[in-house]
């Protein structure tokens, strides 16, 4: 091995090193991930994701379009020096988990938003989850709009970051500087893994993908911005656009936050007394159900293998980053608006 080939071996190896120690301090230290969360984090936050928030395009979309055609040039190009190949490969996979690490990683390990809040999830009652059913209901009726995305693009990226600092006079954890949210350029890739929106560490980028129904846009910008925060559960996350959305004083937001509560808590009341369900949803307007039905159309056309593999994979992906649910957690937001409402 020459001394370039070394050189890239030995500064890969101490990235990954970096990471590893990151990753055991957050998991084994108490209050490691807590502090890292609150004081190195948003200064990373703001630097990185401020710079990258300067474009309007997602950045780390084109550098991975870009990436892979490198790779693939690179690779032919040097196909005949192995081990050219294997260090710079080994330098950029510690690279990105290095990334990933400082950006993400340790921050799965801090300190909740319910434990932040103060709403710590409890035992709830049937007639309560049915009675926050019936106040969506009510909610959804009234902020029913046919507002899109498509002629208030710039208008709901923006407000996306007002809702979400509006939400921190009331938790101010959410408060502050946010780099401005991103549509995927090419939203069909997330669509086929029926992904709604994405964090991205390595450039700390709130992505969401632009395709599908508008309703679903709002919240999920708002939800990708949680992260940015350092709430890493999905749960929170979703609870957090729920948040954000509803007290927002823009209409297509509201419905959105209220909405995505219905279906969520509808779900579980479903679940725990159908015909409850079915007596609170005859009062979902006609239009309300317009938009659902739309919904579902819009994902069941993109059913199959590769979706199948991505649920599996951020399954896999949620269990080994402290949420032992898995994707099983998206559904546990309920319990934060019962908490929420309750309190």
């Amino acid at each position: 091995m020459n001394k370039k080939n070394r050189q890239y071996a030995a500064a890969g190896a101490g990235l990954l090193l970096a990471a590893i120690v990151l990753q055991v301090c957050s998991r084994i230290m108490a209050g490691f991930a807590p502090w890292y969360t609150n004081h190195i984090y948003p200064v990373l936050m703001f630097v990185i994701g401020g710079f990258f928030g300067i474009f309007s395009v997602s950045v780390v979309e084109l550098c991975l379009y870009a990436l892979v055609i490198t790779v693939i040039i690179y690779t032919i190009r040097f196909i005949q020096s192995p081990l050219r190949l294997l260090s710079r490969g080994f330098f950029l996979i510690s690279v990105i988990l290095f990334l990933y690490t400082v950006n993400c990683g340790v921050n799965y390990y801090a300190v909740s938003f319910s434990e932040y809040s103060g709403l710590e999830t409890d035992l709830y009652t049937k007639e309560e989850l049915q009675e926050l059913c019936e106040y969506l209901v009510k909610k959804v009726n009234e902020t029913a709009t046919d507002e899109n995305y498509a002629d208030h693009k710039k208008e709901w990226i923006q407000e996306g970051i007002t809702s979400m600092q509006k939400a921190g006079t009331e938790f101010p954890p959410l408060g502050g500087f946010y780099p401005r949210p991103k549509p995927v350029l090419m939203s069909r890739i997330l669509s086929v893994l029926q992904l709604a929106g994405i964090y991205v560490p390595f450039t700390i980028e709130a992505n969401f993908n632009q395709e599908m129904t508008d309703y679903n846009i709002p919240h999920t910008i708002c939800h990708e911005l949680s992260h940015l925060k350092g709430f890493m559960r999905e749960d929170e996350a979703n609870f957090i656009g729920y948040l954000a959305c509803t007290g927002s004083d823009n209409q297509a937001f509201q419905y959105s936050g209220y909405l995505t509560g219905l279906i969520n808590a509808g779900n579980a009341l479903a679940k725990a007394d159908l015909e409850a369900y079915i007596d609170v949803w005859q009062g979902v307007s006609e239009q309300v159900r317009t938009d659902i039905r739309a919904n579902n159309e819009f994902w069941r056309q993109y059913e199959g293998k590769a979706a199948e593999a991505a649920n599996q994979w951020n399954d896999t992906y949620l269990k080994s980053n402290n949420q032992a649910d898995g994707v099983k957690s998206y559904g546990r937001m309920v319990d934060l608006m019962l908490a929420y409402r309750r309190k």
